[in-house]
């Protein structure tokens, strides 16, 4: 069992920067690739950007692609998500998950574990 609490959101102008963290307790974060994904009132769930176990591998959704950088410190236990430059249409609730898939993943159903979630709202 993994249990992921997010932190770090909340309320920042449009071009502004967050750096959401995800830390994670239970069994040892290395053991999993680590994602994030993000859900906007009214919209599904939008994959975010995924970290292989060892942090080699990482992948991101067009739309944050040059904007956003995933990274883990397994030595902490914990994955971060530095936003740069956001727009109004990264707003939404910002969740970390945890996957048994080596490399990372984009498919929901490969997520494991998830957080409660954090609030990113950009404002414009």
């Amino acid at each position: 069992q993994v249990q992921l609490v997010e932190s770090g959101g909340g309320l920042v102008q449009a071009g502004g920067s967050l750096r959401l963290s995800c830390a994670a307790s239970g069994r040892t974060v290395s053991n999993y690739a680590m994602g994030w994904v993000r859900q906007a009132p009214g919209k599904e769930g939008e994959f975010v950007s995924t970290i292989s176990r060892s942090g080699g591998f990482r992948y991101y959704a067009d739309t944050v692609k040059g904007r956003f950088t995933i990274s883990r410190d397994n030595t902490k236990n914990t994955v971060y998500l530095q936003m740069n430059s956001l727009k109004s249409e990264d707003t939404g609730v910002y969740y970390c998950a945890a996957s048994r898939v080596v490399t990372g993943t984009r498919a929901d159903h490969e997520y494991d574990y998830w957080g409660q979630g954090t609030q990113v709202t950009v404002s414009s």
